[in-house]
């Protein structure tokens, strides 16, 4: 990726009908590599630090290393009609889904967490379907309700009868994350991928490190081996590089194309799950995530 220090806004980059971006789809598919990370990164921190502490040390840390990268690169301030955009990406990717997620973890398994999220692409979908006010077939609301459903029951059977706090949680975490998705693929049609980001990290360190602050005093702390690599990872591996080539990725690619590479996310981090963190999945955990990526190309192709 390559930074420019104009002010002016960047125009998005054309790709020719029926051609498809690579450069583009590769990266998005870095993003996800290192979404699929997150969940287990965020229990190996869980390991010695508390939800609110390790939500307020990722963000500084990244907001850290953001602010220094932009002043590396003299990037200029976004013009005054990207704020907007800029704080709903910093409300939904910085904040709110990593806090929401990471107290989700503290009762949820990984596993659990990743179906649930899993439905992620089709709120995303249905976010700019609404943004951009367009009408989709209704095979698309079709399978974005069925989606919803199989996930519904999967969280419901999984936890003898009725949703937990950590459904409501990840419920919650879905929704801001998809306008943030929505509002950050939009953003890195007009400048660099990673400085929707980096910006988003910046308006986002005074709260966090008045989070910090209060959260240390107020949880238990211990950098542990595991809880020292799984704040790291999530500081600077899912949140720093993985939201910036994703963004571009939807950028250069297409929301609608890029998008369809998070069907491998929920399972990959199932598979995460088994290796890094030996956690038994129940046959209803790959049964649910496969059912919901069948809906998410159902969305994806009748979007139109």
């Amino acid at each position: 990726m390559t930074d420019h220090h104009s002010a002016t806004a960047r125009a998005p980059i054309a790709v020719p009908a029926g051609t498809t971006d690579r450069g583009g789809i590769a990266l998005a598919a870095l993003g996800v590599l290192a979404f699929s990370l997150t969940f287990p990164g965020t229990v190996w921190g869980l390991d010695g630090l508390g939800p609110w502490t390790l939500t307020c040390a990722r963000v500084v840390l990244g907001a850290v290393a953001a602010v220094g990268w932009l002043v590396l690169a003299r990037v200029p301030l976004p013009e005054r009609r990207h704020w907007p955009g800029l704080a709903t990406v910093a409300a939904g990717t910085v904040i709110g889904f990593p806090l929401l997620t990471t107290l989700a973890l503290q009762t949820s398994s990984t596993a659990h967490a990743a179906v649930v999220v899993g439905l992620l692409p089709i709120s995303t979908a249905c976010y700019v379907t609404l943004r951009t006010g367009s009408r989709p077939s209704r095979a698309f609301w079709g399978a974005a309700l069925v989606g919803a459903a199989a996930v519904l029951v999967f969280a419901v059977r999984q936890n003898g009868g009725a949703p937990t706090a950590g459904d409501g949680y990840l419920l919650l975490a879905l929704l801001i994350c998809a306008a943030a998705y929505g509002e950050g693929g939009r953003l890195a049609g007009e400048m660099p991928g990673w400085q929707v980001m980096a910006w988003a990290l910046t308006a986002s360190l005074p709260p966090a490190a008045v989070g910090l602050v209060a959260a240390l005093a107020t949880e238990p702390a211990e950098l542990t081996a595991r809880s020292t690599v799984g704040l790291l990872w999530v500081a600077f591996g899912s949140q720093l590089l993985g939201i910036a080539v994703w963004y571009r990725g939807l950028a250069r690619a297409g929301i609608a194309r890029a998008s369809q590479l998070q069907l491998a996310q929920p399972l990959l981090t199932l598979g995460w799950a088994v290796l890094l963190l030996d956690e038994r999945l129940t046959p209803a955990a790959p049964l649910t995530a496969v059912a919901v990526l069948v809906c998410i190309v159902i969305t994806q192709r009748s979007r139109g």
